[in-house]
């Protein structure tokens, strides 16, 4: 009886230092051969990696960084000398006055922050409750609605613009800023991300909300609402660059100057003054900084959205 005991505990003690065993002369083995490469293999990989970096840093960030350089150089220099000169020998701000003194760039950027912040305030509170009614709430046609969002993201504006229009003059709302809002006050993709946000919420929490006799309202705002702030960060981001960035819409259904958007009134600076390329640069960068701005405020939300749904504790 001692004797089987002892045998039947020593078994899986060997199984276990066999597997040990193995995991070293494996880890032994890979050394080995990166003994015999001389370190080159993962110096080549960091290289190519590095390598991939800086062109993907050239396509995206370059083209910026040449406008914002072409913006601060005054007439007397070249901006088409070959190689190109990356950093203005005399660096100047005249440029950005110009811009003030050709369009009243001020009034446009204040009516492009209009629509953006009420679009952001929109798309985060409608979003947020139809994503919730969508992951959390039980009823008809629930997932029928979700296949209506969804189909929503496959329709082109393109096609739907001349039906906006019309409902627009027909609500009197033509050359209005609220006609501008409108059209994306909800967008289909923030709902969508806000219901995936919900939905890997554990279900645990809301549960015991319920017991302590929270209602529908109270575990929207105070439990579910809390634990997905990235994804609205998330949300906040993509509706604000989409409406200071749109120029189609507000371009078919603004008629007074005074309205105009930032982008409009930049196509209006482009137009009359094509032959200064700086002056134009200067407008482009006031266009983007109030993004640049945005996005350096609400990175860390931003990039925690990604994962959302996870319940620290």
């Amino acid at each position: 009886m001692s004797g089987t005991t002892t045998t039947g505990s020593a078994t899986p003690a060997g199984a276990k230092q066999e597997g040990s065993t193995r995991r070293t002369r494996r880890r032994a083995r890979r050394a080995e051969r990166i003994r015999d490469a001389g370190g080159q293999l993962p110096t080549r990989s960091l290289v190519l990696r590095y390598i991939l970096l800086l062109v993907v840093f050239a396509i995206c960030i370059g083209p910026f960084l040449w406008q914002l350089s072409t913006s601060l150089k005054g007439t007397t220099e070249d901006i088409y000398t070959f190689p190109p000169r990356w950093f203005p020998s005399h660096p100047t701000l005249g440029n950005y006055d110009k811009v003030a003194q050709i369009i009243p760039v001020w009034d446009y950027a204040l009516n492009s922050l209009k629509v953006a912040a009420s679009n952001v305030v929109t798309n985060v509170i409608g979003s947020s409750m139809a994503g919730y009614a969508l992951a959390r709430l039980r009823f008809k046609g629930r997932k029928l609605a979700g296949v209506a969002f969804v189909m929503a993201m496959l329709v082109p504006l393109e096609s739907i613009m001349i039906a906006q229009f019309t409902t627009m003059r027909e609500l009197h709302l033509n050359n209005t800023l609220i006609a501008v809002v409108l059209p994306g006050c909800i967008g289909a993709m923030n709902v969508l991300l806000m219901r995936n946000a919900f939905a890997n919420l554990p279900y645990e929490i809301e549960e015991a909300a319920i017991i302590d006799g929270a209602n529908v309202w109270q575990r929207f705002l105070r439990v579910a609402l809390p634990s997905v702030k990235g994804t609205i960060a998330v949300v906040a981001i993509f509706a604000f660059m989409g409406a200071w960035d749109d120029f189609l819409w507000p371009l078919i259904v603004l008629s007074d100057t005074s309205k105009f958007t930032l982008t409009v009134g930049l196509n209006y600076l482009n137009g009359t003054f094509n032959t200064n390329p700086r002056v134009v640069a200067a407008g482009t960068i006031i266009a983007v900084l109030p993004l640049i701005v945005m996005f350096a405020c609400l990175q860390r939300f931003f990039f925690r959205g990604v994962g959302e749904g996870a319940v620290k504790g």
